[in-house]
């Protein structure tokens, strides 16, 4: 499965991408919203890890930029627990799940296979 992964945060990146690779192709990675859109329009990944809170456009409006251009993008967002709000807010542009952070292996690939199985 090709997968990409958006964070500001290099560490989280790293992080997700260990988690991932062994079962799934990362084709990319993203420090911002705005390059998250750029390489989903390049890569077209089966699915998206999306943080919410980044510089220059957070992943929400990311989010609903992905969903608007390809209403069958998948996208799973990643959050620290405050950020129940903010969630809310992600559903409503098109996110079909989420991670909290720090990344757990196993619940992130449950919600992996979760969204996959529809």
């Amino acid at each position: 499965m090709d997968v990409l992964i958006t964070d500001d945060s290099g560490f989280m990146r790293d992080l997700l991408r260990e988690i991932l690779e062994e079962d799934h192709n990362i084709v990319g990675e993203a420090e911002n919203g705005v390059e998250a859109v750029e390489l989903y329009q390049e890569e077209s990944p089966d699915i998206v890890f999306m943080d919410i809170v980044m510089p220059i456009k957070d992943g929400i409006e990311a989010t609903d930029e992905i969903t608007d251009m390809d209403p069958d993008a998948k996208v799973v967002m990643c959050t620290s627990v405050e950020q129940a709000e903010q969630m809310k807010d992600s559903i409503k542009a098109g996110a079909e799940g989420y991670i909290t952070k720090p990344f757990q292996k196993e619940s992130v690939l449950e919600e992996l296979n979760s969204i996959v199985a529809g």
